[in-house]
């Protein structure tokens, strides 16, 4: 299984990369009244927002802010800008998303793009214009599909379809994209065996890593206030479960696609389930020791 950090480094050769996440003051057009508001129901984006991060602030100071963050830990260290608040292709004109990610390109030692979006805002010209940059550095754009089942987008408010995400992916992949998909297990009403079909879909498209994580229930979230008045199911991961399953997924994912990331990793005081105490590195490790096991 190839690692994410291998997966950099053909693209990147001998640099050692970090993302810093910008926020550049974008939304959502299911939280600004173009699709609907409120955004998704489990989204809280102060949950993973790093503290340097702070949309008052330009990107480029943003970035410097990063690299300060970081320095203390990985010295000798380019970067990765990460586009990561909200919906990082929305709502602006493309010579308005032109400065932005030039921005971020002008700071020493940023090295490539990464573009957090959803797959219902990415028309022509903003590929396009994501095209053109991938000429000069590598441009990774993460699409948001959480899930091919379109009742549970429904129900989770994201206002976009699955078939959305196979028409991005595609239109995509011919700009010549580095194209990642996100995924969450647990969704309400999801089965399963709707979890592993949603991953199945995801390695049909013409993608070259995937996200997942585990459904997180957050505070001050409208997932968790329909769970507490009844009005969805939720059954929240038990970690053994979830090891299982990421294991599961792991013998799936076809060697062509490299899994980015398995664990959603909150401030404690913002998660009510589940509430596993672990770091992503503490994760990965159960996950590996448990896929040795299963070698043997």
């Amino acid at each position: 299984m190839t690692t994410y950090s291998e997966y950099l480094n053909k693209l990147l050769p001998g640099m050692k990369v970090q993302k810093i996440s910008v926020n550049a003051g974008f939304s959502c057009p299911n939280r600004d009244g173009t699709l609907g508001t409120g955004g998704c129901s489990y989204c809280r984006n102060d949950s993973f927002s790093p503290s340097y991060c702070m949309k008052s602030e330009s990107v480029a100071q943003q970035i410097e802010n990063g690299k300060v963050f970081f320095s203390r830990k990985y010295p000798d260290m380019k970067f990765l800008a990460y586009f990561q608040s909200y919906t990082n292709t929305h709502g602006k004109d493309v010579d308005s998303l032109r400065k932005l990610y030039e921005e971020a390109l002008s700071c020493r030692d940023v090295v490539g793009l990464v573009i957090g979006t959803r797959p219902d805002t990415l028309p022509e010209n903003v590929l396009s214009l994501l095209g053109e940059l991938n000429v000069r550095c590598p441009v990774f754009l993460e699409i948001g599909a959480e899930t091919s089942s379109n009742r549970t987008l429904q129900l989770i408010n994201r206002h976009h379809t699955w078939e959305d995400v196979e028409d991005a992916a595609a239109r995509a992949s011919l700009h010549g994209l580095h194209c990642g998909l996100h995924l969450i297990a647990g969704l309400p009403g999801e089965s399963h065996s709707q979890i592993i079909t949603n991953v199945n879909k995801a390695c049909e498209l013409p993608i070259e890593t995937l996200k997942l994580h585990q459904l997180q229930v957050l505070k001050g979230t409208p997932l968790l206030a329909q769970w507490e008045s009844g009005e969805i199911e939720l059954s929240p991961f038990e970690l053994d479960d979830y090891l299982n399953l990421c294991l599961e997924i792991v013998r799936i994912v076809p060697d062509h696609i490299v899994i980015e990331r398995f664990l959603a990793q909150s401030p404690p005081d913002m998660v009510v389930a589940p509430k596993w105490g672990l770091k992503n590195y503490q994760f990965t490790n159960l996950l590996n020791r448990l896929i040795s096991s299963s070698e043997r």
